[in-house]
């Protein structure tokens, strides 16, 4: 796959709509042309302990942070007419239509691919598949586990390699 948009969300409690940061990398023709990353004020707007623990992230960051729809009328262009790739596509897919669907925003069916399945069925001698793990594996170093946009970009070395 040559032409593609890799994504990822981070989410601040357990509702899926609670998107507090996004993460995307651009790849035309097997090479990153844009990258984009935001803080959303996420919905409903509380963390809990957990996932800002996972992510680094709490009000202080996002309190003045943008609404979702505003970050996505900056998003949407970027990907027009591009397949969007996640790790674990399952929770990225479910949370992008969630938040859609809480701001009464149409979800226009985009095409999902998930390098967590891909890795699974062509790389199975690791010793587990999650997003650092499989990156290295392709030549990808993290240095931001849990920050969007170095997990998009992850994923987009990952993609470029098994997909």
């Amino acid at each position: 796959m040559n032409d593609f948009a890799a994504i990822d969300f981070e989410i601040a409690n357990g509702n899926l709509t609670s998107i507090c940061s996004v993460g995307v990398v651009i790849v035309r023709d097997g090479e990153v042309v844009d990258t984009f990353y935001s803080l959303i004020q996420p919905e409903p707007n509380y963390y809990n302990y957990m996932n800002s623990r996972v992510h680094g992230l709490s009000s202080r960051d996002t309190d003045d942070a943008p609404l979702f729809p505003d970050v996505w009328a900056q998003i949407e262009p970027r990907i027009k007419g591009l397949p969007l790739v996640a790790h674990n596509k399952a929770f990225d897919e479910r949370c992008l239509k969630a938040v859609m669907r809480c701001y009464g925003m149409d979800y226009p069916d985009y095409t999902f691919f998930c390098t967590l399945q891909a890795s699974r069925r062509k790389m199975r001698n690791l010793p587990n598949h999650q997003l650092h793990v499989v990156a290295q594996a392709c030549g990808y170093c993290m240095q931001h586990h849990h920050n969007a946009l170095d997990d998009a970009k992850a994923c987009a070395a990952i993609a470029m390699a098994i997909l």
